[in-house]
């Protein structure tokens, strides 16, 4: 199995502001934007050459990245690695000890599949596990 960068995660408190520094100031053009209802974010994805910025703005204050914001600030919030064969690479991370936030796969932004592996189980950090649906 080969991991790639698909994209990190930037917390925000609002889109505007964060569209203010990455597009007008830094230039980057803007892939794609969507609400993820089921994790209560807006998402504006930005192309970063080879991978995407994607910035988060909660929807409501009981969300992650609202408790993100609330606790550490914007920033950084995750690094998502692209990975084939998600619902089969839990099971052996979950036998191999690695603490996970998700043992099934859950529906992600365009149409991706995600699982999360929580910071304790990933030296620290938060890391996304993104599958993209076969055409």
């Amino acid at each position: 199995m080969s991991a790639k960068i698909e994209h990190l995660g930037v917390a925000v408190p609002s889109l505007v502001e964060g569209l203010k520094l990455y597009r007008d100031l830094l230039g980057m053009q803007v892939e794609f934007e969507e609400e993820v209802a089921s994790e209560k974010v807006r998402v504006a994805g930005l192309r970063a050459g080879g991978a995407t910025i994607e910035l988060l703005e909660p929807t409501s204050p009981d969300s992650t990245i609202a408790r993100h914001l609330e606790k550490r600030g914007p920033g950084l919030h995750h690094i998502a690695f692209e990975v084939e064969g998600l619902a089969e690479l839990l099971p052996r991370l979950k036998a191999a000890g690695v603490k996970l936030l998700d043992e099934t796969p859950r529906p992600g932004s365009r149409g991706t599949r995600v699982a999360f592996i929580h910071p304790k189980g990933a030296l620290g950090v938060l890391v996304e596990l993104v599958e993209h649906k076969a055409p």
